[in-house]
């Protein structure tokens, strides 16, 4: 009993001090860096290193915060794996459900039974080329694009955005746009909540176009390839 209790009591000390030491290096790096916000700190079982996760990517430093890598991968050697990429995976999970889904054009392919989001920019070569050449050859699945004009690039995306969106058929004018480059004819004076997701997608991190996020919360950026997508929702299915 006193051997259980003394082990109890070793392992809450160790405990105590490994959160003091996360704590201390969140202190220090929001002292050095105090226009980004540290959301957290996880010390890893690699020479001890600390991931540092903020301003939306992640960093390394020690204890005494007597170094700082940035834009760096941390790899395991022994399982080749990419530590970085699927810690970035886990810190930037969506909650799928808490999404305003109703803000999005609802786009249905045979069945529908499976989920994904699409943040799209109207004038978004990119955007189109994933919805040409790689949404296309997906089926069975329901599409729900926000549509998220970023002015710096387009000016004219908020514009036909909002074409878009007042017209009779969204799904049919979203189609003709991106498949025969015609607008609606519409006033383009509804209500559009192309503010509303400005908000959302500054609030989960979205910074560029096209953005995916699949049913399990994961995202995926860029035009990439339909089977990688596809792989994706596959996985995103079986949790």
């Amino acid at each position: 009993m006193f051997k259980k209790l003394v082990g109890i009591m070793l392992l809450s000390t160790l405990t105590s001090l490994a959160v003091a030491d996360e704590v201390s290096v969140k202190k220090a790096v929001e002292a050095a860096y105090p226009k980004f916000k540290v959301e957290s700190v996880t010390k890893t079982p690699y020479a001890g290193l600390y991931e540092v996760f903020m301003g939306g990517q992640i960093v390394y430093t020690d204890e005494k915060m007597s170094f700082l890598i940035a834009e760096g991968r941390l790899v395991d050697p022994k399982t080749k794996k990419d530590i970085t990429g699927e810690r970035m995976e886990e810190l930037t999970k969506i909650d799928f459900s808490s999404l305003p889904l109703e803000q999005a054009i609802k786009v249905v392919k045979g069945n529908g039974n499976r989920k994904l989001v699409v943040f799209s920019d109207v004038d978004c070569p990119y955007c189109k080329r994933l919805e040409q050449n790689e949404l296309s050859n997906v089926t069975d699945v329901t599409i729900y694009t926000f549509l998220y004009p970023i002015e710096q690039l387009h000016p004219d995306a908020v514009a036909k955005s909002k074409l878009i969106w007042c017209a009779n058929n969204r799904v049919k004018a979203w189609e003709d746009w991106i498949f025969n480059n015609q607008l609606p004819k519409a006033s383009g004076t509804c209500e559009v909540p192309l503010e509303k997701i400005g908000q959302l997608a500054r609030k989960i991190g979205v910074t560029s176009t096209p953005t995916l996020i699949f049913s399990d919360g994961k995202r995926m950026l860029g035009a990439q390839p339909y089977k990688e997508i596809e792989r994706a929702m596959v996985a995103a299915a079986r949790k």
